[in-house]
């Protein structure tokens, strides 16, 4: 058997979260169409052919003077060297200079280029822009293709990761599909809820802590706090006489509910903290 740690590298929406969430079939990971929107280490466990995937999902890779920014691709740069494969994530439709600037980080393990989104593009464009990685060839060990949508795309995958993984023991129960904690998980489900529901850069002066969770018999009850930076924010988090909190509060619910395939109490709170994004030490607990 084969068992490795596969970390998932591309820019931001390049739709490496959703191609976790499709090869694992679960939705464990957060999507949004607005950039930097994961902030964690994310690992999905894959089981093909007797073989365990550790899919890492990391942040996108991008140039950012803001502190968070600088932390999340750290991470994202850190994963890579810690794992035994790298699958580098572009969207059908991006420029080759992200491959390029990929290409100048130093790494230790090998890669595989994998081009994302192409039930968006004609043959034409997926045939042109093959032949634009052409020649890198002696860089990546694979080009593949890949649609969220489009499950023929996935055997071909997991085959070609697969490929390159060591002969190790299962790393995990195989029965799992991620070692992510139930708190960590239901906060993810809470920020992608501020995502969709909630305009502009408010969503990026957020952060949320899933504070509790008690098991009742028929439902759960979680109690999660939203920190923001100012009271200018905190405002519109929760809105006239509470409506946009309410709204939130039921959007994030159901995606937890959906998940979970139980009843779902949620209390959700806002507490304002003025310049969290550059506090070093606050920082450490939110990127991880």
């Amino acid at each position: 058997m084969k068992s490795g740690f596969i970390s998932i590298i591309g820019r931001t929406n390049a739709g490496k979260s959703s191609l976790i969430n499709a090869l694992s079939e679960a939705k464990l990971s957060l999507i949004s169409h607005k950039q930097n929107s994961t902030r964690r280490r994310l690992k999905a466990i894959v089981m093909y052919e007797g073989h365990q995937l550790i899919l890492i999902d990391t942040p996108g890779l991008c140039k950012s003077t803001k502190s968070l920014n600088q932390k999340l691709v750290e991470l994202a740069l850190k994963s890579m060297n810690e794992c035994d494969l790298v699958l580098f994530v572009a969207s059908i439709f991006d420029e080759i200079k992200e491959y390029e600037l990929f290409l100048q980080i130093p790494l230790k393990v090998p890669h595989i280029v994998l081009l994302n989104k192409v039930d968006l593009a004609s043959k034409e464009q997926i045939l042109q822009k093959i032949s634009v990685y052409a020649p890198f060839s002696e860089h990546f060990k694979a080009l593949l293709l890949f649609s969220c949508k489009q499950k023929s795309y996935k055997k071909p995958l997991l085959e070609e990761l697969s490929k390159h993984l060591p002969e190790h023991p299962y790393f995990f129960d195989p029965e799992f599909l991620t070692d992510t904690n139930e708190k960590d998980l239901f906060r993810d489900f809470i920020l992608e809820a501020l995502f969709e529901n909630f305009s502009a850069e408010l969503p990026y002066a957020c952060e949320v802590f899933v504070q509790t969770v008690v098991e009742e018999p028929k439902f759960s009850r979680i109690e999660a706090l939203i920190i923001t930076d100012t009271a200018s924010h905190k405002a519109m988090l929760i809105g006239k006489e509470g409506a946009a909190l309410k709204r939130l509060g039921q959007a994030a619910r159901r995606k937890i509910a959906k998940f979970s395939q139980k009843k779902i109490m949620l209390s959700l709170f806002v507490q304002v903290k003025k310049n969290w994004q550059k506090d070093e030490e606050f920082l450490k607990k939110v990127v991880f």
